[in-house]
């Protein structure tokens, strides 16, 4: 939260910006950087998803999607390392596994998946994203492609996803690698954890399985919006009067116009509903697997590739272009220079005047 408050402050310091064209000159606060701060992911967004486009392939994609029932959303809530760790573990396998099966796929897919631990309302809701290649490469080294408008089975998936979570997480349980507090405290005995996962035994877990993509210009359209998404944007914020946040959220159960609901609380609740999502340290929320896991990622494209009938890529890199410019002169649209730096808590030696710079004012801070 302090990082977030802190953004483009003079708290983290920054530096001052001139126009070499007319001489105006502007103030830059520097970023947090947080992964949880909603004005920092969008460059990060950007570069991510250049080093993605080249491992698109030409096929059809589908937006398959896991979600953990209640009972174990509370657990996962005091837990959430062990937890969202075994939310991703145990939704890769069920797709690996039941993509291998000869009686559905029989191939080796590729998985990228994505953690999102909130609901619209900001509620703690922890469910995985996959966006998955229409296809993979079979034992006898083939590429097989799935049906135009279906992937695979998600009855069936539901139900391998609960039997390998459960298992897995009684396994944890019995490790001592558990920790319950509050209301939760008595899950400590084996015996209640039991009864508490009992309704979670008998229900069907959901799995859904969204229609293909119109193409890869699409997955990417998707990713940019889901991958480094945080729990609320700045675009659903409506409205704050100094004590009360209103802002624009989805009620999953309506449909048409009704979906779409405001909300209004308190500035304490909404910031206690934002950091439910605060994720641990050092957490990964985005992970590959199967052909686009990191160490086979490379020669598991080429070879997939090649069966399509597709260029290589190249593995040129990113030239100083790529990289974000700063925005142009709000004055004259010219180009914007850097011409001074200063650290956090300070300020820059004098106000920015009208002065166009020289050879002399402009430099590299670097």
């Amino acid at each position: 939260m302090s990082a977030i408050e802190t953004c483009r402050t003079a708290a983290l310091g920054g530096h001052v910006e001139a126009c070499s064209d007319c001489g105006h000159q502007r103030i830059a606060y520097n970023s947090c950087r947080n992964r949880h701060c909603p004005r920092c992911q969008g460059a990060a967004a950007r570069t991510w998803l250049e080093a993605q486009e080249a491992n698109l392939l030409p096929v059809g994609y589908f937006h398959v999607v896991f979600t953990l029932p209640a009972e174990i959303a509370d657990i996962a809530f005091q837990n959430k390392a062990r937890i969202y760790d075994l939310l991703f573990k145990a939704a890769s396998e069920t797709m690996l596994t039941i993509a291998a099966d000869p009686k559905h796929l029989g191939a080796r897919i590729g998985i990228t998946a994505v953690l999102h631990s909130w609901g619209s309302a900001m509620t703690h809701h922890p469910h995985i994203h996959m966006i998955v290649p229409g296809g993979g490469i079979t034992p006898d080294g083939r590429w097989i492609s799935s049906r135009p408008a279906f992937l695979l089975p998600v009855r069936v998936l539901g139900a391998l996803f609960r039997r390998l979570f459960i298992t897995r997480l009684l396994d944890l349980h019995g490790a001592g690698k558990l920790a319950f507090f509050g209301k939760l405290a008595g899950l400590n005995d084996r015996r209640a954890f039991q009864r508490h996962l009992a309704p979670a035994r008998r229900k069907r877990w959901v799995v859904y399985a969204k229609a293909p993509f119109a193409g890869p210009e699409a997955v990417l359209a998707y990713l940019s919006r889901y991958t480094h998404r945080v729990a609320i944007s700045n675009s659903r914020l409506l409205r704050f009067d100094g004590s009360e946040i209103t802002f624009r959220y989805k009620d999953y159960r309506r449909s048409g116009a009704n979906r779409q609901q405001v909300m209004t609380l308190t500035a304490d609740e909404f910031i206690r509903r934002f950091l439910l999502h605060t994720l641990p340290r050092g957490f990964h929320r985005i992970r590959h697997y199967g052909l686009l896991a990191s160490s086979a990622r490379k020669d598991c494209l080429a070879q997939a590739r090649d069966m399509l009938g597709v260029a290589p890529t190249t593995d040129d890199p990113p030239t100083a272009e790529t990289s974000d410019p700063l925005p142009p002169c709000p004055c004259c649209g010219g180009t914007m220079v850097i011409i001074e730096t200063f650290a956090a808590w300070c300020q820059p030696r004098a106000p920015p005047t009208t002065r166009p710079p020289t050879r002399e004012t402009v430099h590299d801070p670097a």
